[in-house]
Order: structure tokens, then C-alpha cells, then sequence
């Protein structure tokens, strides 16, 4: 069974910075909860952030490549810098996925940690940048699928996907060449 990295907050976790969850309600992550595929997780908590805590945006508008490459930090409202402990979250997210043989996560979109297509424009003024997070930006560097909690059924429809590969072990070829023993 295929294991899924979710952000702790869309399982009705209260880790974002203003001490509340984004319950998502979908019914396919309902599900995929009942069946024990899901791996809640939160970076900045990992990080070593408190809850709740200051909101944090990328500075100019940069994603969470460049605050990987390190020409860009993550800073609260007053110019506090917090970039250690987003990487260090994203780390840990990268380190929980592999421990589980994750290949897709789903997470909150917008965050500066999990947006996987968008994220605050570095500004705190409600504007949004087509960014990833720093750890959206870390899986995906990994070859771990992000979806975001409005693309569920996507989600759903990449893992069926992975699924369907053929079998090469050889009861299952179709070849007209025998197997040798030996």
C-alpha cells in the first residue's frame, strides 16, 4: 500500500502559524485516512517553530528553490529570519517521505513550507507568487509528486497511474522465448 505525506493542518492538526488547521473534508483523502495510507506531517513544526507563531513569507516574490540555493530567506513581518528552520522542516519532510517510501504528497497550498503551485509574494499583503514552498520545492527536487488539497482526485489519478506499470517477472511475458534455468 502506498503511503501518502499530507500536511498536518489539512488533517485537522492546529500547527499553522495562527494556531488553527485547514481541515480538507475530501472524502478521497477520508478514505485513504480509514485505510492507514496517510503520513501527517508539518515542516515548520518540525523545523522547530512554536505554534502559533509569526506568519513567514519568501522574500521578493522567490520560491523555495532559492531559498535552497540559499539567494533567498524565509522572514516575518518585523525582517526576523527564519530560513534555518524551514529547511531544516523541509529536511525532515524529505527524510519522514523516504522512511516510508513516499512518492506523492498532498499539501497546503500557499504555505512558504508546503505551497506546491503558489505561494505569499514575500510582501504580507495577500498577494500570491506561482512559487513552491521550501519543501514542496525539496520532494519535487526528489522525484516526489505534489499535489495540492484542490487536486485530490489528481493525486488519486497519479497513483492509479503508478500502478498500472506491467509486471516483468517472467510468468507474466508474453514472449515466445523460453526461459532458461541456470
Amino acid at each position: 500500500m502506498d503511503r501518502i505525506l499530507v500536511s498536518a493542518c489539512l488533517l485537522g492538526s492546529r500547527v499553522r502559524y495562527d494556531g488553527r488547521a485547514k481541515t480538507s473534508e475530501d472524502t478521497l483523502l477520508a478514505d485513504w485516512r480509514a485505510e492507514g495510507r496517510l503520513v501527517s506531517f508539518c515542516p515548520e513544526v518540525a523545523g522547530g517553530l512554536p505554534v502559533p507563531r509569526p506568519p513567514a513569507e519568501i522574500e521578493r516574490g522567490s520560491g523555495g528553490n532559492a531559498v535552497l540555493d540559499g539567494t533567498a530567506r524565509v522572514l516575518r513581518p518585523d525582517g526576523t529570519d527564519v530560513t534555518p528552520a524551514f529547511v531544516t522542516g523541509a529536511h525532515a519532510a524529505l527524510a519522514t517521505a523516504r522512511r516510508h517510501g513516499i512518492r506523492l504528497a498532498i499539501l497546503k497550498e500557499g504555505s512558504p513550507s508546503c505551497g506546491p503551485l503558489k505561494i505569499s509574494d514575500g510582501t504580507f499583503s495577500g498577494h500570491t507568487t506561482p512559487e513552491q514552498g521550501v519543501t514542496a520545492a525539496l520532494l519535487t527536487a526528489h522525484g516526489i509528486r505534489v499535489f495540492n488539497e484542490h487536486d485530490i482526485a489528481a493525486a488519486a489519478t497519479y497513483l492509479a497511474q503508478t500502478h498500472q506499470k506491467p509486471d516483468p517477472s517472467p510468468e507474466n511475458s508474453t514472449s515466445s522465448i523460453p526461459a532458461i534455468d541456470g
